[in-house]
Protein backbone atom coordinates (compact mmCIF):
# COMPACT_ATOMS: atom_id res chain seq x y z
CA UNK A 1 0.00 0.00 0.00
CA UNK A 2 2.14 2.44 0.47
CA UNK A 3 4.65 1.94 -2.72
CA UNK A 4 1.15 2.81 -4.20
CA UNK A 5 -0.42 6.13 -2.22
CA UNK A 6 3.33 6.75 -0.34
CA UNK A 7 5.04 6.80 2.70
CA UNK A 8 2.09 8.30 4.77
CA UNK A 9 -1.24 7.00 4.82
CA UNK A 10 -4.07 7.40 6.72
CA UNK A 11 -6.41 4.38 6.94
CA UNK A 12 -9.33 3.91 9.09
CA UNK A 13 -9.60 0.34 11.28
CA UNK A 14 -13.60 0.87 12.34
CA UNK A 15 -13.99 3.98 14.09
CA UNK A 16 -9.77 4.90 14.54
CA UNK A 17 -7.93 6.78 12.35
CA UNK A 18 -4.72 4.88 11.80
CA UNK A 19 -1.77 6.70 10.35
CA UNK A 20 1.14 4.79 8.67
CA UNK A 21 4.35 5.91 8.36
CA UNK A 22 7.01 3.45 5.78
CA UNK A 23 9.71 5.56 5.03
CA UNK A 24 12.61 7.22 7.29
CA UNK A 25 12.24 10.72 6.26
CA UNK A 26 8.14 9.88 8.19
CA UNK A 27 9.57 8.31 11.07
CA UNK A 28 11.94 11.14 11.81
CA UNK A 29 9.40 13.43 11.36
CA UNK A 30 7.49 11.53 14.15
CA UNK A 31 10.16 10.41 16.67
CA UNK A 32 12.19 13.88 16.42
CA UNK A 33 10.47 16.78 15.33
CA UNK A 34 6.90 15.51 16.71
CA UNK A 35 8.25 13.36 19.59
CA UNK A 36 6.11 14.47 22.16
CA UNK A 37 3.41 15.46 20.01
CA UNK A 38 3.17 11.61 19.09
CA UNK A 39 4.07 9.84 22.21
CA UNK A 40 1.46 8.61 23.43
CA UNK A 41 -0.23 4.47 23.37
CA UNK A 42 -3.10 3.97 22.17
CA UNK A 43 -5.86 2.35 24.89
CA UNK A 44 -5.89 -1.00 23.82
CA UNK A 45 -8.40 -4.07 26.08
CA UNK A 46 -5.33 -6.35 26.03
CA UNK A 47 -2.85 -4.66 27.49
CA UNK A 48 -5.22 -2.78 29.95
CA UNK A 49 -6.33 -6.24 31.10
CA UNK A 50 -3.09 -7.91 31.27
CA UNK A 51 -0.81 -5.10 32.65
CA UNK A 52 -2.29 -3.91 35.71
CA UNK A 53 -4.21 -0.96 34.23
CA UNK A 54 -1.49 -0.26 31.71
CA UNK A 55 0.89 1.09 35.20
CA UNK A 56 4.22 0.37 33.69
CA UNK A 57 6.66 1.60 31.38
CA UNK A 58 5.79 0.10 27.44
CA UNK A 59 1.85 0.76 27.45
CA UNK A 60 1.36 3.66 29.66
CA UNK A 61 0.07 7.28 28.57
CA UNK A 62 2.54 9.54 28.28
CA UNK A 63 2.64 12.25 31.41
CA UNK A 64 4.21 12.58 34.49
CA UNK A 65 3.53 9.08 35.86
CA UNK A 66 5.38 7.30 32.55
CA UNK A 67 8.30 10.02 32.98
CA UNK A 68 8.72 9.71 36.71
CA UNK A 69 8.49 5.19 36.08
CA UNK A 70 10.69 5.29 33.19
CA UNK A 71 13.05 7.81 35.16
CA UNK A 72 13.48 5.05 37.55
CA UNK A 73 13.59 1.56 35.51
CA UNK A 74 16.36 3.55 33.62
CA UNK A 75 18.63 4.80 36.38
CA UNK A 76 18.01 2.07 38.96
CA UNK A 77 17.58 -1.15 36.62
CA UNK A 78 18.60 -0.46 33.31
CA UNK A 79 21.70 1.65 34.03
CA UNK A 80 25.51 0.28 32.34
CA UNK A 81 26.26 -0.73 35.63
CA UNK A 82 23.03 -2.52 36.32
CA UNK A 83 23.64 -4.05 33.44
CA UNK A 84 27.02 -5.45 33.91
CA UNK A 85 26.43 -6.69 37.15
CA UNK A 86 24.22 -9.51 35.65
CA UNK A 87 27.07 -10.83 33.60
CA UNK A 88 27.67 -13.70 35.29
CA UNK A 89 24.19 -14.94 35.11
CA UNK A 90 24.44 -14.46 31.51
CA UNK A 91 27.71 -16.81 31.22
CA UNK A 92 26.45 -19.10 32.91
CA UNK A 93 23.19 -20.22 31.33
CA UNK A 94 24.54 -19.64 27.71
CA UNK A 95 27.17 -22.04 28.83
CA UNK A 96 24.72 -24.47 29.95
CA UNK A 97 22.90 -24.34 27.22
CA UNK A 98 25.88 -24.64 24.59
CA UNK A 99 26.53 -27.53 26.54
CA UNK A 100 23.48 -29.32 26.33
CA UNK A 101 23.32 -28.56 22.48
CA UNK A 102 26.84 -30.23 22.46
CA UNK A 103 26.01 -33.23 24.46
CA UNK A 104 22.74 -33.74 22.26
CA UNK A 105 25.30 -33.64 19.04
CA UNK A 106 23.76 -36.48 16.31
CA UNK A 107 20.04 -35.83 17.79
CA UNK A 108 16.91 -34.11 17.27
CA UNK A 109 16.71 -31.09 18.85
CA UNK A 110 13.84 -28.26 19.45
CA UNK A 111 16.24 -25.49 18.89
CA UNK A 112 13.40 -23.03 19.83
CA UNK A 113 12.38 -24.42 22.70
CA UNK A 114 15.87 -24.17 23.80
CA UNK A 115 16.13 -20.60 23.02
CA UNK A 116 12.89 -20.01 24.75
CA UNK A 117 14.03 -21.46 28.08
CA UNK A 118 17.43 -20.04 27.60
CA UNK A 119 15.53 -16.21 27.17
CA UNK A 120 13.75 -16.88 30.32
CA UNK A 121 16.02 -18.35 32.94
CA UNK A 122 18.42 -15.26 31.85
CA UNK A 123 15.51 -12.97 32.62
CA UNK A 124 14.38 -15.49 35.50
CA UNK A 125 17.68 -15.04 37.56
CA UNK A 126 18.22 -11.09 36.80
CA UNK A 127 14.55 -10.18 37.80
CA UNK A 128 14.02 -12.64 40.50
CA UNK A 129 16.74 -13.32 41.99
CA UNK A 130 16.12 -17.22 40.61
CA UNK A 131 14.47 -20.04 38.40
CA UNK A 132 11.24 -21.80 40.10
CA UNK A 133 10.83 -25.04 40.30
CA UNK A 134 7.94 -25.10 37.92
CA UNK A 135 9.85 -23.08 35.33
CA UNK A 136 7.96 -24.81 32.38
CA UNK A 137 5.03 -24.38 33.38
CA UNK A 138 6.26 -20.46 34.02
CA UNK A 139 7.62 -20.21 30.23
CA UNK A 140 4.32 -21.62 29.08
CA UNK A 141 2.38 -18.93 31.08
CA UNK A 142 4.57 -16.51 29.77
CA UNK A 143 3.88 -17.98 26.34
CA UNK A 144 0.45 -17.62 26.32
CA UNK A 145 0.52 -14.02 28.12
CA UNK A 146 2.41 -12.68 24.84
CA UNK A 147 0.30 -14.44 22.52
CA UNK A 148 -2.47 -13.09 24.30
CA UNK A 149 -0.98 -9.54 24.13
CA UNK A 150 -0.91 -9.72 20.42
CA UNK A 151 -3.89 -10.68 19.80
CA UNK A 152 -6.61 -8.17 17.56
CA UNK A 153 -9.53 -6.87 19.31
CA UNK A 154 -12.52 -5.93 17.04
CA UNK A 155 -14.19 -3.97 20.03
CA UNK A 156 -10.83 -1.78 20.11
CA UNK A 157 -11.88 -0.14 16.78
CA UNK A 158 -15.26 -1.24 16.24
CA UNK A 159 -17.00 -0.68 19.79
CA UNK A 160 -20.29 -2.24 18.60
CA UNK A 161 -18.77 -5.54 17.59
CA UNK A 162 -16.99 -6.08 20.95
CA UNK A 163 -19.36 -9.13 21.13
CA UNK A 164 -17.41 -10.66 18.75
CA UNK A 165 -14.32 -10.77 21.34
CA UNK A 166 -16.85 -12.30 23.85
CA UNK A 167 -17.57 -15.26 21.72
CA UNK A 168 -14.03 -16.05 21.37
CA UNK A 169 -13.79 -15.50 25.42
CA UNK A 170 -10.75 -13.22 25.05
CA UNK A 171 -11.70 -10.89 28.34
CA UNK A 172 -12.11 -14.24 30.10
CA UNK A 173 -9.05 -15.73 28.94
CA UNK A 174 -6.58 -12.33 29.87
CA UNK A 175 -7.85 -11.98 32.82
CA UNK A 176 -7.20 -15.56 33.71
CA UNK A 177 -3.97 -14.93 32.66
CA UNK A 178 -3.38 -11.89 34.73
CA UNK A 179 -4.48 -13.61 37.69
CA UNK A 180 -2.24 -16.34 37.16
CA UNK A 181 0.96 -13.83 36.84
CA UNK A 182 -0.52 -11.62 39.53
CA UNK A 183 -0.55 -14.75 42.19
CA UNK A 184 3.03 -15.70 41.21
CA UNK A 185 4.55 -12.20 41.35
CA UNK A 186 2.65 -11.70 44.58
CA UNK A 187 4.88 -14.98 45.96
CA UNK A 188 7.58 -13.65 44.75
CA UNK A 189 7.26 -10.51 46.71
CA UNK A 190 6.30 -12.21 49.59
CA UNK A 191 9.47 -14.03 49.79
CA UNK A 192 11.71 -10.97 48.81
CA UNK A 193 10.08 -9.07 51.53
CA UNK A 194 10.41 -11.75 54.24
CA UNK A 195 14.30 -12.30 53.52
CA UNK A 196 14.77 -9.02 53.56
CA UNK A 197 12.98 -8.45 56.96
CA UNK A 198 14.91 -11.04 58.36
CA UNK A 199 18.47 -9.84 57.39
CA UNK A 200 18.55 -13.70 55.99
CA UNK A 201 21.17 -13.92 52.87
CA UNK A 202 22.19 -10.45 52.84
CA UNK A 203 22.96 -9.67 48.88
CA UNK A 204 25.66 -7.86 47.59
CA UNK A 205 25.25 -5.45 45.05
CA UNK A 206 25.92 -7.54 41.99
CA UNK A 207 24.04 -10.71 43.65
CA UNK A 208 20.57 -8.33 43.74
CA UNK A 209 18.15 -9.06 41.22
CA UNK A 210 15.35 -6.78 39.74
CA UNK A 211 12.73 -7.45 42.86
CA UNK A 212 15.23 -6.50 45.08
CA UNK A 213 16.36 -2.95 43.60
CA UNK A 214 12.50 -2.24 43.42
CA UNK A 215 11.65 -2.69 46.36
CA UNK A 216 14.74 -0.53 48.16
CA UNK A 217 12.98 2.10 45.16
CA UNK A 218 9.53 1.60 46.63
CA UNK A 219 11.15 2.23 50.28
CA UNK A 220 12.60 5.10 49.42
CA UNK A 221 10.46 8.17 50.27
CA UNK A 222 13.18 10.39 48.42
CA UNK A 223 12.44 9.80 44.62
CA UNK A 224 9.19 11.80 45.28
CA UNK A 225 6.87 8.82 43.52
CA UNK A 226 4.93 6.39 44.82
CA UNK A 227 5.42 3.13 43.46
CA UNK A 228 2.72 0.60 44.49
CA UNK A 229 2.52 -3.20 43.60
CA UNK A 230 0.87 -2.82 40.74
CA UNK A 231 3.26 -0.88 38.95
CA UNK A 232 6.05 -3.04 40.60
CA UNK A 233 4.55 -5.71 38.96
CA UNK A 234 3.56 -4.22 35.92
CA UNK A 235 7.45 -3.29 35.58
CA UNK A 236 8.78 -6.98 35.98
CA UNK A 237 6.02 -7.95 33.47
CA UNK A 238 7.45 -5.57 31.00
CA UNK A 239 11.08 -7.01 31.72
CA UNK A 240 9.87 -10.56 31.42
CA UNK A 241 7.97 -9.88 27.82
CA UNK A 242 10.49 -7.61 26.57
CA UNK A 243 13.24 -9.96 27.92
CA UNK A 244 11.83 -13.76 26.57
CA UNK A 245 9.98 -12.60 23.95
CA UNK A 246 12.42 -10.26 22.23
CA UNK A 247 15.50 -12.22 22.79
CA UNK A 248 13.86 -15.50 21.41
CA UNK A 249 13.09 -14.24 18.35
CA UNK A 250 16.00 -12.35 17.53
CA UNK A 251 17.89 -15.30 18.00
CA UNK A 252 16.02 -17.69 16.11
CA UNK A 253 15.96 -15.48 13.09
CA UNK A 254 20.04 -14.86 13.40
CA UNK A 255 20.72 -18.92 13.84
CA UNK A 256 17.73 -19.26 10.76
CA UNK A 257 19.89 -17.08 9.02
CA UNK A 258 23.27 -17.96 9.58
CA UNK A 259 21.90 -21.92 9.08
CA UNK A 260 20.85 -20.63 5.38
CA UNK A 261 24.10 -18.71 4.66
CA UNK A 262 27.02 -21.12 5.55
CA UNK A 263 30.00 -19.20 4.49
CA UNK A 264 28.32 -16.24 6.96
CA UNK A 265 28.51 -19.04 9.37
CA UNK A 266 32.17 -20.18 8.56
CA UNK A 267 33.56 -16.69 9.15
CA UNK A 268 31.68 -16.02 12.34
CA UNK A 269 33.21 -19.44 13.39
CA UNK A 270 36.68 -18.03 12.00
CA UNK A 271 36.23 -14.64 14.19
CA UNK A 272 35.36 -16.25 17.46
CA UNK A 273 38.38 -18.39 16.74
CA UNK A 274 40.96 -15.63 16.45
CA UNK A 275 39.21 -13.11 18.83
CA UNK A 276 39.28 -15.90 21.49
CA UNK A 277 42.62 -17.73 20.73
CA UNK A 278 42.45 -20.93 22.80
CA UNK A 279 39.41 -19.89 25.64
CA UNK A 280 36.30 -21.65 24.83
CA UNK A 281 34.45 -18.97 26.80
CA UNK A 282 33.56 -15.77 25.30
CA UNK A 283 33.87 -12.46 27.66
CA UNK A 284 31.75 -9.87 27.59
CA UNK A 285 34.80 -7.57 26.50
CA UNK A 286 35.55 -9.71 23.35
CA UNK A 287 32.14 -8.38 21.65
CA UNK A 288 33.49 -5.14 21.19
CA UNK A 289 36.30 -6.93 18.93
CA UNK A 290 34.14 -9.25 17.10
CA UNK A 291 32.68 -6.92 14.45
CA UNK A 292 31.39 -9.77 12.14
CA UNK A 293 29.34 -10.78 14.73
CA UNK A 294 27.93 -7.41 15.44
CA UNK A 295 27.09 -7.37 11.11
CA UNK A 296 25.60 -10.66 11.85
CA UNK A 297 23.37 -9.21 14.80
CA UNK A 298 22.21 -6.08 12.82
CA UNK A 299 21.53 -7.47 9.76
CA UNK A 300 19.06 -10.08 11.17
CA UNK A 301 17.52 -7.01 13.05
CA UNK A 302 17.25 -5.37 9.60
CA UNK A 303 15.51 -7.81 7.91
CA UNK A 304 13.46 -9.17 10.84
CA UNK A 305 12.99 -6.32 13.54
CA UNK A 306 11.30 -7.90 16.56
CA UNK A 307 8.77 -5.71 16.77
CA UNK A 308 7.77 -4.33 12.84
CA UNK A 309 4.91 -2.36 13.66
CA UNK A 310 5.46 0.77 16.45
CA UNK A 311 2.49 2.06 17.62
CA UNK A 312 1.94 5.60 19.50
CA UNK A 313 -1.04 7.89 19.39
CA UNK A 314 -1.27 11.69 18.89
CA UNK A 315 -1.58 14.10 22.25
CA UNK A 316 -2.13 16.93 20.32
CA UNK A 317 -2.79 17.97 16.45
CA UNK A 318 0.02 18.20 14.61
CA UNK A 319 1.36 18.89 11.24
CA UNK A 320 2.95 15.81 9.49
CA UNK A 321 4.99 16.64 6.40
CA UNK A 322 2.25 19.15 5.25
CA UNK A 323 -0.35 16.98 6.35
CA UNK A 324 -2.69 17.96 9.34
CA UNK A 325 -3.28 15.08 12.02
CA UNK A 326 -5.75 15.63 14.48
CA UNK A 327 -5.73 14.28 18.39
CA UNK A 328 -5.72 10.67 18.96
CA UNK A 329 -4.93 9.40 15.63
CA UNK A 330 -3.36 6.26 16.22
CA UNK A 331 0.30 6.07 14.33
CA UNK A 332 2.17 3.03 13.65
CA UNK A 333 6.20 3.60 12.09
CA UNK A 334 6.09 0.57 9.49
CA UNK A 335 9.62 -0.62 10.98
CA UNK A 336 9.83 -3.69 9.19
CA UNK A 337 8.81 -1.37 5.70
CA UNK A 338 11.55 0.75 6.68
CA UNK A 339 14.43 -1.96 6.92
CA UNK A 340 13.68 -3.28 3.49
CA UNK A 341 12.90 0.36 1.58
CA UNK A 342 15.21 -0.45 -1.76
CA UNK A 343 15.66 3.65 -2.02
CA UNK A 344 17.99 3.24 1.24
CA UNK A 345 19.17 -0.37 1.09
CA UNK A 346 20.93 -2.04 -1.86
CA UNK A 347 19.47 -5.35 -2.59
CA UNK A 348 16.95 -4.61 0.90
CA UNK A 349 15.57 -8.24 0.83
CA UNK A 350 18.52 -9.77 0.43
CA UNK A 351 20.95 -11.10 3.57
CA UNK A 352 23.82 -8.88 2.98
CA UNK A 353 26.17 -8.93 6.16
CA UNK A 354 28.67 -6.38 4.36
CA UNK A 355 26.35 -3.92 4.67
CA UNK A 356 27.27 -3.36 8.47
CA UNK A 357 31.02 -3.77 8.13
CA UNK A 358 31.54 -0.79 6.84
CA UNK A 359 28.96 0.95 8.43
CA UNK A 360 28.62 3.52 11.48
CA UNK A 361 25.27 2.43 12.19
CA UNK A 362 24.44 2.09 15.95
CA UNK A 363 21.69 0.93 17.41
CA UNK A 364 20.54 4.34 19.00
CA UNK A 365 20.44 5.90 15.14
CA UNK A 366 20.43 9.53 14.10
CA UNK A 367 19.56 8.48 10.47
CA UNK A 368 16.05 6.82 11.28
CA UNK A 369 16.55 4.16 8.62
CA UNK A 370 17.03 1.04 10.69
CA UNK A 371 15.08 0.90 14.34
CA UNK A 372 14.60 -2.27 15.89
CA UNK A 373 14.51 -0.59 19.18
CA UNK A 374 12.59 2.47 18.04
CA UNK A 375 13.86 6.21 18.82
CA UNK A 376 12.58 9.09 20.79
CA UNK A 377 11.10 9.20 24.07
CA UNK A 378 9.39 5.65 23.51
CA UNK A 379 12.15 4.35 22.29
CA UNK A 380 13.28 1.03 24.14
CA UNK A 381 15.58 1.55 27.41
CA UNK A 382 16.75 -2.29 27.22
CA UNK A 383 18.85 -2.34 23.74
CA UNK A 384 22.52 -2.98 26.05
CA UNK A 385 20.61 -5.86 28.02
CA UNK A 386 18.91 -7.65 25.08
CA UNK A 387 21.91 -7.03 22.87
CA UNK A 388 24.52 -8.37 25.24
CA UNK A 389 22.99 -11.34 25.43
CA UNK A 390 22.05 -11.97 21.77
CA UNK A 391 26.45 -11.20 20.79
CA UNK A 392 27.05 -13.83 23.84
CA UNK A 393 24.63 -16.28 22.60
CA UNK A 394 25.98 -15.94 19.03
CA UNK A 395 29.51 -16.14 19.72
CA UNK A 396 29.90 -19.04 22.04
CA UNK A 397 32.57 -21.33 20.66
CA UNK A 398 32.31 -24.83 22.25
CA UNK A 399 35.38 -26.95 22.14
Amino acid sequence: MSIKHGPLMLIHLGNVPVLVASSAKAAMEIMKFHDLSVSGRPRLMMPNILLYGCKEIAFSPYGEYWRQLKRIVVCHLLSNKQVKSFRKVRQEEIGVTISMLAESCGSTVDLGELIVSLANKITCRTALGRTYDHGSKFTKLLLRFMNMLGVFCVGDYIPWLSWVDGLKMLEGNAKKIATEFDDFFDFVLKEHRSTKSTGEDAKSDDDRDLVDILLDVQGNETIGFTLGDDTLKGVILDMFSAGTDTTFTTLEWKLSELIKHPPAMKKLQQEATIILERRSTILEEDLEKMQYLKAVVKESMQLHTPVPLIPRETTEDVKLMGYDIPVGTQVLVNVWAIGRDPTVWEDSNKYRLERFLDNSTEYKSLHYDWLPFGAGRRGCPSIQFATTITELALGYRHE
